[in-house]
Formats: C-alpha cells, structure tokens, sequence
C-alpha cells in the first residue's frame, strides 16, 4: 500500500508554480517547478503534476500560496492570464478542500518554524522576539510582498496585505530625488516602484543620472551580479537598496507592532545576503525618531529556506486537517 498523502501544496507566481506533496509526518515530499507561462492554466499544471505523482489518485486537501490579493477564495493573476478559485480546483480535482491564501501570508505562517540554516539574523542577536506578539513577512521579487502573523494561545492567524503599494517615504535628498524621478515616470511611486527588480534598476538608473553617468548595465541581474564585485555605482546601487528595505521594514514593525520579529525573504535579498547585513538595513530600520528605541528590540532576519511558503502551506494543511 503507498503512502497516503495528506495533501498538495503549491506556490503559485507570475514566473514560476511550484508544487509537493505533504505525508502524514507532515514531510514536504516530491517537489517540483514548473514553468507558469508554458501553461493554460494553474489546473494544467497540478494535473500533470498529479498524474506524475501519484497517478489517478488524488490527496484530500490542498493550500496552494498565489502573489496577489484572494478575494472571496479567488484570485485572478496580475502578469498571467489566469483565473483560479478554490470551487473550481474542487470540482476539478475532486478535492475535499481547498485553500487559496496569499504567498507572504504563507510565508509568515512558516516563519515561526525556522531556526538554524533556515534563518540569518541582520543585525544584533536579540533572540525570536515576543512569543506572543505579531510577526511581519516581507520581501522584494518581481514585487514587493507584505504579510503579518498574529499569535495567541488558540493558534496563529495570517494576516494578508497588499503593502508594497502603500506610497514610498523618501528620508534624504537623494531618496527624494530618485521619487521625483519615478513620479516623472509612474505618476504615484509605492514601495514596489523601488523595492522590485524592475525597482532596483530604475534605482540604479536614477543614481546614474544623480552621478552625471551613463547607466552602463543593463537590467536588474547585471546590477546584482557587478555591485557584489566591487562596481561602485552598482555597489551603491545596491546599498541604497537595502537602505529602503530596512526603514520600510522598520516602518512595518511599528504598524503592526511586530515585537515578534521580522523576517525578509523574496528573491532578491538572499542574493545579496552579505551585503546587506554588512550595509545600513538595520540602522536605518531602528531609525524611528520617538519610537527608535521601540523597534530597536525588534529583531530581524533573512529566510534562508527556498521554499517558505511551501512550508506554511503544509502548516495550513495540518491545521485543515484538525478541524
């Protein structure tokens, strides 16, 4: 007899839809990644996914993480051409359950399970923060994504958001210069306008013309690789970046009063890992006026692991499993 699978879990983004299985110790087993584009839909991809996996079977349950904001238990995607609701998996699959949720607030449902090499701390070592007290996801990729983490005694809640377009707070005259030049270009200039890929290049660009150079690298990925090499303008480029990562974290922790702690993912700040414990993310985190010494206690880390929100999504499906 095989194994009876608890359930499917999936990250689902505009680039890339990644999926496994979850056993009944609450293992995450086959993983896969599919490309997002090459399908027709999100239902493609788990029935090839399923039929490689398990066959005519089917688990009981699935939580798929989606990037972008569930409305009344569906999402329609932002940069694909897909529509998904949890009724229409059911009816597909034949599942007993279905939970869509959003990829950050997955992540932050995960981030009470991490230690050792699945986190880094940036800056001092202040232990995991209030037990009882909030927790914030947050991290830049293709945009910028914000989730919270409430806890009590009866079990923890996730708290979705849509963050990365509240508007960007620029704090020195070269942030306020990099916003004037946005606006030119955007009109309305939110977190995700900087705090992106397409964000780090244009915040490249914008320091280039600040500088009265040519910007001469060609798109985010070229910045990263030639700032972690010793490129001065790409170097800056990418200090600054972490700069406004860590007063809008900072600013983060003080709305949600995230005394547990705040945890950075996405696909950009692992990347530039050393560098950005290294830079001035954490002081410019703390620096909040009255409140320094509030957020100062606060402390932050780096989510190592690849797959978070796979991780909160098999935490999700053991808690589906209970009721």
């Amino acid at each position: 007899m095989g194994i009876q699978w608890t359930g499917l879990v999936g990250d689902v983004g505009g680039t890339n839809a990644r999926l496994a299985l979850v056993d009944p110790q609450g293992h995450i087993r086959h993983p896969r990644s599919f490309s997002s584009r090459d399908y027709p839909s999100l239902a493609a991809v788990i029935a090839e996914y399923l039929q490689a996996t398990m066959g005519r079977k089917r688990p009981p349950r699935a939580v798929i993480a989606v990037a972008g904001p569930v409305v009344d238990g569906e999402i329609e995607f932002t940069n694909l051409d897909w529509r998904v609701s949890e009724g229409d998996l059911i009816s597909e699959f034949g599942f007993e359950a279905v939970r869509l949720i959003n990829d950050f607030a997955a992540q932050a449902v995960a981030c009470p399970l991490f230690d050792g090499a699945d986190l880094r701390a940036l800056g001092p070592n202040l232990g995991r923060g209030a037990h009882d007290c909030p927790i914030v996801a947050l991290g830049a990729g293709t945009g910028f994504g914000v989730a919270a983490l409430a806890r009590s005694p009866r079990g923890d809640v996730p708290i979705s958001a849509e963050g990365g377009h509240a508007a960007f707070a620029p704090t020195d005259e070269v942030e306020v210069a990099v916003w004037a030049r946005l606006r030119e270009r955007y009109g309305r200039v939110s977190i995700e306008r900087l705090l992106s890929g397409q964000g780090l290049y244009d915040l490249y660009v914008c320091l280039a013309e600040q500088a009265g150079k040519a910007p001469e690298l060609a798109d985010e990925m070229a910045v990263t690789k030639e700032g972690l090499v010793g490129d001065p303008l790409a170097a800056a480029t990418l200090d600054r970046f972490g700069a406004i990562l860590g007063s809008v974290a900072g600013d983060l922790a003080l709305t949600y009063g995230a005394r547990g702690g705040v945890y950075v993912s996405g696909g950009i700040a692992p990347r530039i890992a050393e560098r950005l414990a290294a830079g001035p993310f954490r002081a410019r985190f703390e620096a909040k006026g009255r409140l320094s010494d509030y957020v100062q206690t606060i402390p932050t880390f780096l989510v190592a692991h690849p797959y978070p929100a796979i991780v909160g999504g098999a935490r999700l499906l053991e808690q589906m499993g209970r009721l």
